[in-house]
C-alpha cells in the first residue's frame, strides 16, 4: 500500500521533535528571513508534480519517434509495455486483477485511449508548444467536470489560480495563433483534435477520482493499459512501420516513463480533489522547457521564462490551504 511518507520527503503531519529537526535545518537556510514560511503543496499535489515530469518526458519520446512512426503504433506498444509491467506487479503484491467497479474501470481505460490517441495525433501534426498548450486546457475542463459528477466545490480563489496558470501555459508556450497572429497556418482539425483529447483526458481524471477510494492505482493502470493495447491492436493493420533499433528503444521508454506517470497520476487523484490537483500538472511545461534545451537547442525567451516563473509560483499558491475550510 502506498504510504504518505517516502525516504525522499517528510510528512506534513510531524511530531515535536520533528518539528525542532525541522526547525533547526529551516534556521539555516532561511535564518535571514524572519517569518518567512515555506509553502507546501499537499501529497497529491507533489505525485501530481511527479506526474508532470514522467509525462514530459513521454511527449519527448512521442515527438522523436512521431517523425517516422504513426500514433496508433506508438499508442498500442506504449500501452502494451504498460500491461506487461503492471500485470507483473499487481501478481508479485497478490491484488486482486478486475477490480470492484469493472464498468468505471472500464470507461477509464476508454478514455485515456481516445484521449491519448488525440493527444498523440496533435504532438505530431502542430508545433509541439500549441499540442502541449491545447492539452492543458484539461485542467478547465476537469475542474468543471468534478463540479457536475462529483460535486467539487469550485472556489473563487481556485478559478482565479487556474486562469493565473492557463495565462503562465500561454507565455511559455506562445501558440502561434495568439503570438503569431491570426492565419498562422495551424492545421484546425488537429486542433480540434487535441481539444477532443483535452475533455477525455478531463473525464478519464474524474474517473480516476470516483475510483480512488475502492480502486488500488495498479488496477486502475491495468485497465487503462489492457482497454488502449487492444483498441490500438486493429489499427495496426491499416499502417504498421517496422521500427529502427533506436525507435524501439524509444517505444520502450515511451511505455516506461508513461507507466509512472500514471502511478503518480492516480495516487494524485486517489489523494487530492480533482480540480486541486489537476493545475499542478502545468509544471510539465517546465519540463518540457528544459528538454527542449538539452535535446533540441531551444533556447526559452523571456517570455516564457516570465511563463515558468507564473506556473511555478501560482502552482505553489494552489499548494497553500485556505485560512479557513472551504464549504
Amino acid at each position: 500500500m502506498y504510504t504518505d511518507c517516502g525516504k525522499h520527503s517528510r510528512c506534513i503531519r510531524i511530531g515535536r521533535g520533528e518539528k525542532e529537526a525541522d526547525g533547526g535545518r529551516r534556521g539555516k537556510l532561511f535564518g535571514s528571513m524572519p517569518g518567512f514560511r515555506l509553502p507546501a503543496l499537499s501529497p497529491g499535489q507533489r505525485h501530481m508534480v511527479g506526474a508532470a515530469f514522467f509525462f514530459s518526458l513521454m511527449s519527448l519520446m512521442v515527438k522523436m519517434a512521431g517523425r517516422h512512426l504513426p500514433t496508433w503504433e506508438m499508442v498500442f506498444f506504449r500501452s502494451l509495455v504498460m500491461l506487461i509491467i503492471c500485470t507483473v506487479l499487481i501478481r508479485r503484491q497478490g491484488i486482486p486483477t478486475w477490480g470492484n467497479h469493472r464498468g468505471l474501470l472500464i470507461a477509464r481505460g476508454v478514455f485515456g485511449f481516445v484521449a491519448l490517441n488525440f493527444f498523440y495525433y496533435s504532438i505530431v501534426h502542430l508545433p509541439l508548444s500549441d499540442a502541449t498548450t491545447i492539452m492543458f486546457t484539461n485542467a478547465v475542463f476537469t475542474a468543471l467536470l468534478a463540479v457536475i459528477f462529483l460535486a467539487e466545490h469550485f472556489s473563487v480563489r481556485q478559478g482565479v489560480l487556474i486562469g493565473i496558470s492557463l495565462a503562465g501555459v500561454m507565455l511559455v508556450a506562445q501558440p502561434t495563433a495568439l503570438f503569431g497572429g491570426l492565419g498562422s497556418g495551424l492545421d484546425q482539425v488537429a486542433v480540434t483534435i487535441g481539444l477532443g483529447g483535452a475533455l477525455m483526458s478531463a473525464a478519464a481524471w474524474v474517473t480516476i477520482r470516483r475510483l480512488g477510494h475502492t480502486e488500488e492505482s495498479l488496477v486502475i493502470i491495468f485497465y487503462f493499459s489492457l482497454v488502449s493495447t487492444l483498441g490500438a491492436l486493429p489499427l495496426l493493420a491499416i499502417e504498421f512501420v517496422m521500427p529502427t533499433p533506436m525507435e524501439w528503444l524509444m517505444l520502450i521508454g515511451l511505455g516506461v516513463f508513461t507507466h509512472f506517470g500514471q502511478i503518480y497520476l492516480t495516487r494524485a487523484l486517489k489523494l487530492e480533489r480533482a480540480g486541486r490537483a489537476a493545475p499542478v500538472g502545468y509544471v510539465q511545461i517546465v519540463f518540457a522547457a528544459l528538454w527542449g534545451v538539452f535535446f533540441f537547442a531551444e533556447i526559452p525567451n523571456l517570455l516564457s521564462i516570465a511563463g515558468a516563473v507564473v506556473i511555478v509560483l501560482s502552482t505553489i499558491m494552489m499548494g497553500r490551504r485556505p485560512a479557513q475550510p472551504t464549504l
